[in-house]
């Protein structure tokens, strides 16, 4: 009588420390792109205006900014164009935004293969990644086409402009992903993260600079992780006053933490999502 084979797949518990198997997701890269391209498809289907909505959303949002802050309240720029100004701050803050709500809800979205298929869960939150940075490429070349019409250039800031994004991308991933696991159990966490992304959009630089805040409360603002984040990515395309070492090392710091959090509870809350989603 011939033994039994081994067993192709060996599924275990994940330990007390919980981490990402990244292993595991590479062994699924084709899953992982066949969702990346089904979330590009369906993004913008039936739809008038299709992609036109990548560089229409950033824009009427920098036109109401510029118009309030920097007409109306007279916020100071760094030397630039409000309008660029503000444009470079949307341009940072929907890739955060965008990654957060898509990877928040992409379990609970995807609920029915979550309980009937077996596929590393992080293939989904991770594909939802490809139509934020392909949002964030589209509008980054009008970012460009804007900075030659005012003449502004960044110069050799440009060259971290990558780091910048990867800081922003980190928090954002880290959060999105805590979201996600904690939003399979309390659906709650859905109607909590659009308020809270509201008051981050306002208590962040996006529309304004540390400059327009009094010397005092500048300290507690640099407290926000994006604060780092955002100031160096407006600095690498405008080439506008550079963030503080205290804020980038801030921001490292917390993008660090935060994406290995949320990388922990999304693996360690893994093996529960069939059974209660």
């Amino acid at each position: 009588m011939s033994a039994s084979p081994e067993p192709l797949l060996v599924i275990v518990p994940p330990k007390r420390w919980a981490v990402i198997n990244f292993r595991e997701v590479v062994e699924f890269r084709d899953l992982l792109v066949r969702f990346a391209i089904r979330d590009l498809k369906l993004r913008y289907r039936q739809t008038a205006l299709g992609v036109v909505w990548v560089v229409l959303q950033p824009l009427m949002s920098a036109g109401v900014f510029s118009f309030i802050f920097g007409k109306v309240a007279n916020f100071p720029s760094d030397g630039v164009p409000y309008f660029a100004f503000s444009f470079a701050g949307m341009l940072a803050w929907n890739v955060f935004s965008g990654t957060l709500n898509k990877v928040s809800g992409s379990l609970v979205g995807n609920s029915q293969l979550v309980s009937k298929i077996f596929f590393p869960r992080l293939v989904l939150p991770l594909s939802m990644l490809s139509s934020t940075l392909v949002d964030f490429g589209v509008a980054l070349i009008l970012m460009a086409v804007i900075c030659v019409i005012v003449g502004v250039w960044a110069g050799v800031a440009l060259v971290l402009l990558p780091f910048w994004l990867l800081l922003v991308v980190l928090l954002s991933l880290g959060l999105g992903l805590m979201c996600a696991a904690l939003m399979v159990s309390y659906r709650d966490v859905g109607y909590i993260l659009p308020v809270v992304a509201q008051v981050l959009l306002y208590g962040s630089p996006v529309a304004y600079g540390l400059a327009a805040l009094p010397e005092g409360s500048r300290r507690w603002f640099q407290l926000n992780p994006l604060t780092g984040a955002l100031e160096g990515f407006r600095w690498g395309l405008l080439g506008t006053a550079r963030p503080t070492t205290f804020a980038v090392l801030w921001s490292v710091a917390c993008a660090i933490v935060v994406f290995g959090a949320g990388a922990s509870v999304f693996a360690k809350m893994e093996r529960k999502f069939a059974d209660v989603i």
